[in-house]
């Protein structure tokens, strides 16, 4: 091999390490599990049960059993055995009398009640009106007829009802009021017969025609038709990743 056709000190040479941009489809890029171990263990392989092991439990500080206690010797089967005690309470609240004192009492009233005395009255007040009656008066009640021949009581002699006379068959009798030839609705001839053919003039159109048209500075002479041109674009290098857009 030519050593003139390089440039610079980078020759080809073999990678050290798989390049993701190199492979096109989902390779190398998945790594496959192990068969050892308990952790991320290949689902395909049988795994051996694994155990573990603990270190040992510090001695538990507090004892769930009863031991021994310790007994004074001034406790014995009747008790504790001490000499008397007394203990002195604090001085009790005087309790306030509430009985009348002698400013309370009026002796000059007291001959009223045991002397005889003559009879004393009193006026009260005026009292507020008594109850209003709500019971119905004499003019609420409603005496069935008595007369005529809606009596319900009593049988009733027959009634007659005069109506105004009346202008049929009279002698004065307005023969006349029959309807004249200008009351009756004359139909239009082409219900009965064939009609006549009718024609309509529409009105004037409007004038579609505009004088809004391009003008000779709204055309380009400058462009013209060519040949068609071809631009080439640029390489792409094999190591950019290409873009991957997830469609769900």
């Amino acid at each position: 091999m030519s050593q003139g056709g390089w440039i610079g000190t980078w020759r080809p040479h073999r990678p050290r390490g798989p390049i993701m941009a190199q492979y096109t489809s989902p390779g190398p890029k998945y790594s496959i599990q192990g068969a050892t171990g308990y952790v991320s263990h290949i689902p395909t392989k049988r795994k051996a049960p694994a155990y573990s092991m603990y270190g040992a439990m510090p001695p538990s500080s507090k004892d769930n059993v009863p031991g021994p206690y310790y007994v004074q010797g001034t406790v014995t089967n009747r008790g504790k055995k001490t000499g008397p005690a007394y203990s002195l309470s604090g001085r009790t609240e005087l309790k306030v009398e509430t009985t009348p004192g002698p400013a309370c009492y009026s002796p000059d009233k007291a001959k009223k009640v045991i002397y005889k005395a003559a009879p004393m009255h009193s006026m009260g007040y005026r009292t507020h009106g008594g109850k209003v009656d709500s019971t119905p008066g004499p003019n609420n009640y409603m005496i069935p007829e008595v007369l005529g021949p809606h009596s319900v009581a009593t049988s009733g002699s027959p009634s007659y009802s005069m109506t105004g006379k009346s202008k049929l068959g009279r002698f004065d009798e307005d023969l006349h009021k029959t309807p004249g030839p200008a009351a009756y609705h004359k139909p239009s001839a082409d219900i009965y017969k064939k009609s006549a053919p009718k024609y309509t003039m529409a009105g004037r159109l409007k004038d579609h025609k505009t004088d809004k048209m391009p003008g000779p500075a709204e055309y380009e002479l400058g462009k013209i038709s060519c040949a068609p041109v071809i631009s080439f674009g640029i390489r792409h290098s094999d190591y950019t990743t290409p873009v991957i857009v997830d469609v769900y």
